[in-house]
């Protein structure tokens, strides 16, 4: 199992038990927190890094 592939389920059990044990309006706060993290992340990198995590996505990144 790829190290995205935990981290979408350990989102996806994050959002679930969200949805079980909080109020509706804290739910949806977990819920943009988990999409927001990484999307922010990302768009904090400089345009070359961008470009090579384009390039490392597309050969792997232990090659």
């Amino acid at each position: 199992m790829s190290p995205v592939q935990k981290y979408a389920i350990g989102a996806g059990v994050a959002v679930v038990l969200a949805w079980l044990l909080l109020p509706g309006w804290l739910t949806l706060l977990v819920v943009l927190g988990v999409v927001a993290a990484p999307v922010v992340g990302y768009l904090m990198l400089d345009p070359s890094q961008r470009e090579r995590l384009k390039r490392a996505r597309r050969r792997g990144l232990g090659r």
